[in-house]
């Protein structure tokens, strides 16, 4: 089978596409063969370093495909189940080996490629809306990257609460993918100061919570976007990681909250797994929650997706296809 190692930490270049012997499960694990893998942030983070995991290492969090064979011990997936799965590493691969507790069930007429697009990020837009900071329609809140596969379901997500969402994006082409989600208002913050345009919008109350996972570029301004005790969630730090932070300083102006927030927290065990799996697949079966797919890139052009993910040059999910 062909896979991704990475033998050290660096940039797009050290993503090897190469053989490998197909793994063989254990008990209580299973065997996928993936159709279609979901390109993350995270995925960056590990190859860069930012978060070190023991090398070598094959990259990839998220994927969908089809049980290949199962272990011993092992009695909720058959060969032939078509299944998905999210934050279980080595997703980078023609098949990968997964713990049967991970893994989601594909809802009947769904593809390998919503599937996957769906899980992360729609499971993280999920537990930020309705757990970190649980939204309603007295709420104002701030997106950042609304035009981004976890944005866009963000925005969504934050509308189907009640809320008012202001989102921000680099350009008038990803401001109209944010409106398209139904941001009510978007911010191109390449033309316009977003801190000033967020205190106009809001009639210099601020924001109640803001979403960010943009990290070092956006933080200090986001800070002063919201309103006294609102809260600022800091789930991403695509732009670079944020800088030691003075709680006085920082946050005790206005009894201000910061959390960092991390989406296998908020699926602790396989009931909460099951559950908000299900409620966010539901609302993609039933069209209340559009998955866009911005770009597929086959698996020997990973490096490739990388360096479009990161040099911000994706709208929605990116795939990458075995």
């Amino acid at each position: 089978m062909k896979l991704v190692r990475v033998y050290e930490y660096g940039g797009p270049e050290v993503l090897k596409y190469e053989d490998a012997p197909t793994p063989e499960p254990a008990p209580g694990m299973v065997r996928v063969k993936i159709e279609a893998i979901g390109l993350n942030f995270i995925d960056t983070y590990q190859r860069s370093g930012i978060y070190k995991l023991p090398l070598p290492f094959t990259p990839g969090m998220e994927a969908a495909g089809v049980v290949d064979a199962v272990g011993q011990d092992v009695t909720e997936f058959r060969p032939g189940d078509r299944v998905v799965y999210g934050m279980v590493n080595g997703a980078y691969a023609d098949y990968t080996i997964v713990a049967a507790e991970k893994l989601v069930p594909v809802p009947e007429g769904m593809d390998a490629l919503t599937a996957a697009a769906a899980m992360i990020q729609g499971l993280t837009a999920h537990y930020l809306t309705r757990d970190t900071f649980p939204l309603n329609d007295s709420h104002t809140a701030l997106i950042h990257a609304a035009a981004g596969g976890t944005g866009q379901l963000v925005v969504q997500m934050a509308k189907q609460r009640g809320a008012r969402v202001i989102g921000t994006a680099g350009t008038e082409q990803k401001a109209a993918l944010a409106q398209a989600a139904g941001a009510d208002e978007v911010i191109v913050y390449t033309q316009q100061d977003f801190e000033a345009e967020v205190k106009r919008l809001t009639d210099n109350r601020g924001v109640d919570v803001v979403y960010d996972s943009v990290g070092r570029d956006t933080f200090d301004k986001s800070i002063a976007c919201l309103r006294p005790r609102g809260m600022m969630v800091l789930f991403g730090h695509a732009s670079g990681t944020v800088p030691p932070v003075d709680p006085l300083a920082v946050l005790g102006k206005a009894s201000l909250f910061l959390t960092r927030p991390y989406l296998s927290h908020y699926i602790a065990t396989r009931e909460e797994l099951r559950r908000r799996a299900s409620e966010v697949f539901h609302a993609v079966e039933t069209g209340a929650l559009k998955v866009t797919i911005g770009r597929t890139f086959t698996l020997e052009n990973a490096a490739e997706a990388h360096r479009a993910l990161a040099g911000r040059l994706t709208t929605g999910k990116v795939l990458l296809i075995p």
